[in-house]
């Protein structure tokens, strides 16, 4: 049977449409991404750099220097013997080997021994570091251990208490304390024990968490130097549960950490994980996987901007303009091939990442196909009524 000639301006029209954009998609091809990749020129920098996802390039991911606490301040156990701070309140008591001394009481008429002791009331470290002891005068403690400070005293009262004794007390201790605040139940300052006290012992103090653990990372602030982790890293790797210091802050902070699943998925969406973090292969799990009928295994990217640092370890020769910081990266994975799931699970998919699968190039034939089929059936019944 020949073909209508109407029938064939439309066949011939829509297959023009297969190599054009104006076929709807659900963003762009295999082909349209690494055409629109940043230029060869340093000049006028402004694309993106596209690298495919081999052994070399999972090496440098993984080798990617991740904030640790043990790593950024070590794990060093306090000192047995606190010092003494500016603010802290302390008490001195002072005993004598006999009565009738500075401070103690003479015998009574009814034979009593007296007081051999006296309790200096509580007084507050000043600003210069320094507390007043009755004829010993200004002592300076700050910045010294309780048996020290003893010692001193006993060595200013000698020759004018009968062979005194001192015990110093710290009744409040606020130098000796570590700030936790954010996302926890109460924030406080919290004093330190004796024995040291690590991370987790401090948040449980305060009564805990606000925020669910998987979605909530801890700041540690100490002299000038910040590092932030999962909470959820100190659960899984204890080493991370540090010994905290004086002087120390804690900020918990709630940031649910997520990806964004593109393209020829089984979810379009925007794909939670927890802070702790997953691999590229089950972030394709979470986002439903490849459809069957759309998918080309072999255009799966992962968008994300990295350090310059890192982009010029992933690609040695593309010129980076001096004084960037920053580039935009898509990493391209070959899941036609099955080393490629391998590699896939040695990336880690990091905060706002876009995971995006492109179409397969038989799925604007089809469409075609489809708007061929819609707009024949017309023409074809129409010239069947005429006959």
């Amino acid at each position: 049977m020949r073909i209508p000639m109407q029938i064939m301006l439309v066949i011939l029209g829509c297959t023009a449409l297969a190599g054009c954009s104006s076929l709807p998609a659900q963003g762009p091809s295999a082909s349209d991404v690494m055409s629109d990749a940043a230029p060869t020129d340093a000049s006028g920098y402004e694309g993106y750099l596209v690298v495919d996802l081999d052994g070399r390039v999972a090496d440098v991911l993984a080798s990617r220097a991740n904030a640790t606490l043990v790593g950024r301040f070590g794990d060093h156990r306090p000192a047995p013997d606190t010092p003494i701070g500016i603010g802290d309140s302390v008490s001195v008591t002072i005993w004598e080997a006999a009565a009738g001394g500075l401070f103690s009481t003479p015998l009574s008429a009814s034979g009593s021994p007296g007081s051999r002791s006296a309790v200096i009331p509580e007084q507050v470290v000043a600003r210069d570091g320094s507390i007043t002891v009755p004829y010993a005068g200004r002592l300076k403690v700050a910045g010294l251990a309780t048996p020290v400070v003893e010692k001193r005293i006993v060595e200013a009262l000698n020759g004018k208490a009968i062979e005194p004794q001192a015990l110093v007390t710290v009744s409040k201790n606020i130098s000796n304390t570590v700030t936790v605040t954010g996302e926890i139940t109460t924030g406080a300052r919290v004093p330190l024990s004796a024995r040291g006290d690590r991370i987790l012992d401090v948040i449980a103090s305060t009564g805990g968490l606000r925020a669910p653990v998987h979605e909530t990372f801890v700041s540690l602030s100490r002299g000038g130097r910040t590092a932030t982790v999962p909470v959820q890293a100190l659960l899984d790797r204890p080493a991370e549960n540090i010994y905290v210091r004086p002087g120390d802050t804690l900020t918990l902070v709630r940031d649910p950490q997520t990806f964004t699943a593109f393209g020829a998925t089984g979810r379009n969406a925007v794909v939670p994980f927890d802070a702790r973090g997953i691999t590229l292969e089950e972030a394709v799990a979470k986002s439903g996987g490849l459809l069957d009928y759309q998918s080309d295994p072999s255009a799966v990217f992962l968008l994300r901007t990295e350090s310059a640092e890192l982009a010029r370890r992933l690609d040695p020769n593309r010129p980076i303009p001096v004084g960037r910081q920053v580039v935009d990266v898509v990493y391209r994975v070959d899941l036609r091939n099955t080393n490629s799931f391998f590699l896939a699970r040695r990336v880690m998919v990091q905060n706002k990442d876009i995971l995006y699968v492109a179409n397969a190039p038989s799925t604007s034939i089809q469409k075609v196909l489809s708007v061929v089929q819609q707009a024949a059936t017309p023409a074809v019944l129409a010239k069947t009524l005429t006959q």
